[in-house]
């Protein structure tokens, strides 16, 4: 038998931190921003470019004279690495954690920073095992709106959403109208496109019960032109933004962590169609693909089309093990 878990050593802070987490969060506050700020929420796979994607944009729309705050909402804290060059900035709720106890008030000038005219910040997430990703999300816009968030003078604010964890905190934006529409980022590949679809699916779900948000665009990253992504968008009922090729260039400076998207540069024109398609584009109400359908837009011995079920059976599973059993039915002579 194991023996028991001793946690009589715990320190104050862990007591505390798990007192916090077992307080259910007040509902997130949607009241429309007071001026005409554009939110818009950016989906897709983890791994998939969402964050050298955003970081670059913001860069270059400020450029442009615009006000723009990004948000990193993916717990993995690397949106605001490749906007400051590698360096990560306190989360939310780390410092929100650590103010608590020092019993202080978080100010804006603990969470958010600026780079060339780029406000960011990321509101982080929990270590692993030790809490929901989504349920920090949440406790991570509930601070935002006590810091005054509504209130603030900015003309974009985009938000950097994990497309493939599909618990509430993710699908916040969707799902309570917090946003005016939605950017998916994929690539072509069968693994993007699903969570592209999968976020199409939750618009369009949501939609039929009444929200307005819509998808915007897809931004197609690390483009081979084998055209899968281009296929996807055109089936769904939604733009392709901007095509990044998957280049040596790119996949080098984003490595380490340079920003690409500067006027003047070699890929400044992209980003800066980017940054014109990103504000003008309507958000529409996608038509997500059904699973054969998007299994469709590849080629059979890509997707292995061409194997078949076959039923397991007992005897495959166990087969020393599976002796037939006598039946108990009861049998009477002469019936």
């Amino acid at each position: 038998m194991n023996a028991p878990l001793n946690i009589s050593g715990d320190d104050d802070r862990t007591r505390q931190l798990r007192a916090e987490a077992a307080i259910e969060p007040d509902p997130v506050s949607t009241e429309a921003p007071k001026k005409e700020t554009q939110v818009i929420a950016i989906y897709g796979k983890g791994g998939i470019g969402k964050s050298f994607t955003l970081a670059n944009l913001s860069y270059m729309m400020a450029q442009q004279g615009k006000r723009v705050l990004l948000i990193g909402c993916d717990p993995k804290s690397d949106t605001t690495s490749l906007l400051f060059g590698g360096r990560s900035c306190p989360t939310i709720i780390e410092t929100s954690s650590a103010k608590k106890l020092a019993g202080e008030q978080v100010k804006i000038g603990d969470v958010c920073f600026k780079r060339d005219g780029v406000f960011a910040m990321e509101l982080g997430g929990p270590e692993v095992g030790r809490g929901c990703g989504g349920r920090g999300i949440i406790h991570g816009f509930e601070l935002l709106e006590k810091l005054g968030f509504h209130e603030w003078d900015v003309d974009y604010v985009l938000l950097d959403f994990l497309g493939d964890v599909v618990c509430g905190g993710f699908g916040l934006p969707i799902a309570r109208d917090m946003c005016q529409k939605v950017i998916v980022v994929g690539s072509n590949d069968l693994q993007s496109l699903y969570v592209a679809n999968n976020v199409c699916s939750a618009v369009d779900y949501f939609r039929k019960l009444g929200g307005n948000v819509g998808v915007a665009g897809m931004v197609i990253n690390k483009d081979d032109g084998t055209g899968e992504a281009q296929a996807f968008a055109d089936a769904a009922g939604i733009p392709v933004l901007a095509s990044i090729p998957a280049d040596e260039d790119i996949r080098r400076k984003s490595a380490s962590y340079e920003i690409i998207g500067r006027p003047g540069g070699r890929w400044a024109p992209m980003f800066e169609q980017l940054a014109e398609q990103v504000a003008t584009a309507p958000p529409v109400r996608p038509s997500p693909l059904t699973h054969d359908g998007l299994l469709g837009l590849f080629k059979g011995d890509t997707v292995g089309r061409n194997v078949v079920l076959q039923p397991a059976t007992t005897d495959d599973l166990a087969p020393k093990s599976a002796i037939e059993k006598p039946s108990l039915e009861v049998v009477y002579e002469g019936v």
